[in-house]
């Protein structure tokens, strides 16, 4: 979204009367909602929103809906078990695109959950979806290794041992795996590896933090679930809503988070505690690594639920401050999904994170500089600003990202939604909610257009992972969303748009092969578009690591700028565009 003629600390006093007012809103609708049953969101006979947020409501003229997407399964049977209203069961799983076979394709590897958590016992085997090339998918979990049963949460791809292929690693109820990549097989190495966490881990991202050249991981903790019978029949209140015991994350404590220092032998130190990231009191579900202040250093950036999040700022010297009270980004709501991008081509990245039902999901929009002291990172949420606020109110909100999805230059964003309450009338199931496809309109902000754009979402569903990636090559971003209870939704990117796009894949010679950490810039024109490599964020699934970018209407990239890890950095004049360029250092 293009800058406003005043700038932004001209703009801090309106801007908090209106976060004020959107809060007043959302406490409002949470009384409607919690005393009379009535969705704060109800709409009309003609559609509209009616109630307290109708002021709000946004109007879709048709020549906004420029994206199009087809719909497909992926025939993958996820949590075949029927639900016992325990909290692990609910909160998983994702998936992860790789090009693990290093034929140029993006594949997909889904993670499952199912059978007896009270008796430990798994029985949902993964799936690693291999990219024909053609649009096809064929399931190759079990040739390669990979399908034992686990209570999967959240799988990740990166090359841990500097070998030049992409490494698995998955977070668990129960023990955390890692699996080495034997040139398309894999080879599990969890146990002498000293990575196989066995708390109810959630997120993961990885990252070289302490810049040595091996990537190390951020794992988050959940919360130390413990079964017990007696606690079936009891209740406890969240939010205001009526939950029971064994669902609410507030019954049970929260556990540290884990960072796993590569030692570059192929094991891993926990060095959270040390370094100032452990975190815990927070109940946390996922993290995501990026540069929030612009120095060269990955700061990290961790969603909790029913804790306030945490926001680290990389000291430059393997160590960390907590700066979320100065920060105005570690709200106490329940924080779940996480996308990073510049949503208003500033220069900075910004973040998103989704919440739980009459909370608003959150922008915050990178202050950097703007206190006039140049190195205070601050945010602030501009959510409703943007369109992005009250449309998020009766939704519980996971897997998220920002990324160009109609080649215009501007980023979209797509958000996974379901519930985690009950449906009344059969508590083996949990209640459906539309997915959310919004896109950007330049000096207007968002709108929200997901069944105009594709007609299977104008059904409701249980989501929680998703990632994009351009997985057929064509140079639009396509998207897979886990639906949970059900399996793998894949969204063909189909839009017929004229946006001319550049897609951007790194290499290193020596350590951190794929360049993770790495920033990208395309100049065109006076515009200059900027993402960070392997920073994205989601809910418990990975997006692909390439970088790719919406270029409107310019038909050649003035300037291509690479920052390697390291600092160093690499240009290119005169880059052409539609096109997936391999830049190795």
């Amino acid at each position: 979204m293009s800058k406003k003629r005043f700038n932004k600390r001209h703009q801090l006093m309106v801007r908090w009367s209106v976060v004020t007012i959107a809060i007043a809103v959302a406490i409002a609708a949470l009384f409607v909602w919690k005393n009379s049953r009535i969705d704060p969101m109800a709409r009309n006979t003609d559609g509209t929103v009616s109630g307290l947020t109708s002021v709000l409501e946004r109007t879709v003229d048709p020549e906004i809906v420029t994206f199009r997407f087809n719909s497909k399964s992926l025939a993958f049977p996820h949590f075949s078990s029927v639900r016992k209203s325990l909290l692990p069961e609910d909160m998983g799983s994702g998936l992860a695109w790789g090009d693990y076979d290093g034929d140029g394709d993006d594949d997909l590897f889904v993670v499952n959950f199912s059978g007896d958590i009270v008796a430990g016992l798994p029985h949902g085997k993964n799936a690693l979806f291999n990219n024909d090339g053609n649009g096809t998918f064929q399931n190759v979990a079990t040739a390669a290794g990979v399908d034992h049963p686990v209570f999967g949460m959240a799988p990740t791809w990166a090359d841990y041992d500097n070998d030049g292929d992409l490494d698995l690693y998955i977070t668990a109820y129960g023990e955390n795996v890692l699996y080495q990549n034997n040139n398309g097989t894999f080879s599990d190495v969890s146990s002498k590896s000293g990575i196989n966490d066995n708390r109810f881990s959630a997120g993961a991202t990885w990252g070289d933090y302490d810049a040595d050249g091996d990537l190390d991981v951020y794992v988050t903790n959940y919360v130390d679930f413990i079964y017990q019978e007696s606690d079936k029949s009891a209740a406890r209140r969240q939010y205001g809503a009526e939950v029971p015991f064994t669902l609410n994350p507030s019954s049970y404590n929260a556990q540290a988070n884990s960072l796993f220092r590569n030692n570059g032998d192929g094991t891993f130190t926990d060095v959270a505690k040390d370094v100032g990231v452990e975190d815990k009191d927070g109940r946390s579900l996922g993290a995501t690594w990026f540069d929030f202040e612009g120095d060269g250093d990955l700061d990290l950036y961790v969603a909790n639920d029913v804790s306030k999040n945490g926001v680290y700022r990389n000291n430059g010297d393997g160590t960390f401050t907590d700066i979320g009270a100065v920060s105005l980004a570690a709200d106490y709501r329940g924080a779940m999904g996480l996308a990073v991008g510049d949503v208003d081509s500033d220069g900075d990245d910004d973040l998103l994170v989704t919440h739980w039902v009459a909370q608003e999901n959150a922008l915050y929009e990178n202050m950097l500089g703007e206190w006039g002291d140049q190195s205070r990172v601050s945010f602030m949420d501009t959510a409703e600003d943007h369109g992005l606020g009250q449309i998020s109110l009766h939704m519980v909100g996971w897997a998220t990202g920002l990324v160009d999805l109609d080649n215009d230059g501007l980023l979209d964003l797509w958000v996974v939604n379901g519930h985690t309450l009950e449906e009344e009338n059969n508590v083996t199931q949990l209640q459906k909610q539309e997915m959310q496809l919004f896109r950007q309109v330049k000096a207007e902000g968002f709108f929200e257009i997901g069944s105009e754009s594709c007609k299977a979402l104008a059904t409701p569903f249980v989501g929680r992972g998703g990632a994009h990636a351009d997985y057929d090559n064509d140079g639009d971003v396509d998207i897979a969303v886990l639906k949970f209870g059900e399996g793998v939704m894949l969204l063909e990117n189909i839009s017929n748009t004229n946006g001319h796009w550049l897609r951007v894949h790194l290499s290193q010679s020596d350590k951190n092969r794929f360049a993770i950490g790495a920033t990208v810039s395309v100049k065109t024109g006076d515009v200059i578009r900027t993402k960070q490599v392997g920073v994205d964020g989601s809910y418990l699934s990975q997006h692909q690591i390439d970088v790719q970018f919406g270029l409107g209407d310019s038909e050649i990239v003035d300037e291509l700028i690479i920052t390697w890890p390291d600092g160093s950095t690499t240009v290119q004049m005169g880059v052409g565009v539609d096109q997936l360029i391999n830049v190795t250092r």
